[in-house]
């Protein structure tokens, strides 16, 4: 459903009221490209370059056997990853470092981009560290957290019968 269709008659300019001024159709234009270019950031993310702090994008599932835990970190390598458990609380830190020099006849161009990585998941049950597993492949870190035993042992699948 289009916000335009729900907002109220006066809050919507007509053909008249705009005049036919070119500039109102280039700068709702340009207003449609900034929401569409920074719709996907997340509410804490700064775009402006100084301290940028991103939420990765994961995925969790639950198995029998515990939780499998995916995340896409693309351009980040494994010795900057930072993966650590505590009780029922996963995180998942990394800092991506990024420098790019240009030197060409009549010109040097130096970029640097720092950006933090952070993700905190809290477990459904309290973990054993010793026992969890990660490895990292291609931009993707995949976790395996295994159930505690006790936890295990609580789990009973209850068999459904048909009514009679």
């Amino acid at each position: 459903m289009s916000l335009k269709s729900i907002l109220p008659s006066f809050a919507r300019p007509t053909e008249l009221e705009r005049g036919g001024n070119p500039f109102f159709s280039l700068q709702s234009e340009i207003n449609r490209m900034f929401d569409d270019a920074f719709r996907g950031f997340p509410s804490g993310a700064s775009i402006s370059g100084l301290d940028k702090v991103l939420s990765p994008a994961i995925d969790v599932k639950e198995t029998e056997q515990g939780l499998e835990v995916s995340a896409e970190l693309p351009g980040i390598e494994e010795k900057d990853l930072d993966v650590s458990i505590v009780e029922d609380l996963l995180t998942i830190k990394a800092e991506k470092k990024q420098e790019q020099k240009k030197e060409e006849k009549g010109y040097y161009m130096m970029e640097r981009s720092y950006g933090t990585v952070s993700r905190s998941i809290r477990l459904p049950f309290a973990a054993d560290p010793s026992k969890v597993s990660a490895t990292f492949d291609k931009g993707v870190l995949k976790i395996a957290v295994p159930r505690p035993a006790e936890e295990q042992a609580k789990v009973r699948k209850i068999q459904v019968k048909p009514a009679a």
